[in-house]
């Protein structure tokens, strides 16, 4: 893992003096050489998985509230109506949203992205 993050970082150090274009991740990526290996492309960072939450609300029930669920029971989440719902990934916040319907599907539009200065502060 230590070696992906100084390819991204020797890759973002190298866009700036090569002119690279290294923000599609995709062809016409500079070269990064990490660990005596040459990278010819980033493209090996777009197949890793990530698990994507979007999260309405939480609560906290007790198991005997649990057991007694039923269909049609109503479970009160910490959020209001309209409030904007948390896009999470990896368990890290990174957007804001509304829920939005498209072709009978619920999907979510984002509203706000965290910035990369925020993002970076959570990892601490």
């Amino acid at each position: 893992m230590d070696d992906l993050g100084a390819a991204l970082a020797n890759a973002s150090n190298q866009q700036g003096s090569e002119g690279g274009d290294l923000g599609g991740l995709g062809e016409g990526a500079s070269q990064v050489k990490s660990g005596g290996t040459q990278i010819h492309s980033l493209d090996f960072v777009l197949d890793i998985p990530l698990r994507v939450t979007v999260e309405l609300g939480r609560t906290r029930l007790a198991i005997r509230d649990l057991l007694q669920l039923a269909q049609g029971s109503v479970v009160e989440l910490s959020k209001f109506a309209g409030e904007p719902l948390e896009v999470l990934v990896n368990d890290k916040l990174i957007a804001r949203g509304e829920v939005v319907v498209v072709n009978e599907k619920f999907g979510i539009r984002l509203t706000d992205i965290i910035s990369p200065v925020e993002r970076i502060e959570q990892l601490k």
